[in-house]
């Protein structure tokens, strides 16, 4: 069942989506980048949680935006991760690696757990289990080939 703050099959499987729980061509992409190891070396760029639009920003050179990861609060101690995205001219480059390990690293020191939505996520965490307790027991989310109804 989802509250206000879950998110819902028209979250999960909104326009462009590939089905329930599967990655658009774009995710698919960010997945990929994700994955492997950055076929160029990662670049420097701060990671800035702007609260109010619910999205963690990659920003390179302080300013423009490389990428985000987008999330819902859920309650107090919960974070729903939407969504990962990296703009095609920043691709290849490791950073929704680096951008996922540092959204993580946040809230584990915030002492939170997260919901997985975001195949790119679920992916990184598969890959990198030391961040495996960070995902909610009673909130998991969508897990590989999970389907919602």
């Amino acid at each position: 069942m989802t509250g206000p703050t879950e998110p819902n099959r028209s979250t999960i499987d909104g326009p462009g989506s590939a089905g329930p729980g599967l990655p658009t061509r774009g995710q698919a992409v960010v997945v990929d980048d994700a994955d492997d190891e950055p076929s160029a070396p990662a670049f420097g760029f701060d990671v800035v949680n702007d609260e109010k639009a619910g999205v963690y920003e990659a920003r390179a050179g302080g300013a423009k935006v490389a990428g985000g990861l987008t999330y819902q609060v859920a309650g107090e101690n919960r974070l729903v991760l939407l969504a990962t995205s990296v703009f095609p001219e920043f691709r290849n480059r490791g950073i929704a690696t680096e951008l996922i390990r540092r959204v993580l690293d946040d809230v584990r020191v915030q002492g939170k757990t997260v919901t997985l939505t975001c195949p790119v996520v679920r992916t990184f965490i598969e890959r990198n289990p030391a961040y495996a307790d960070l995902v909610d027991p009673e909130h998991p989310g969508a897990g590989k080939g999970a389907h919602r109804s």
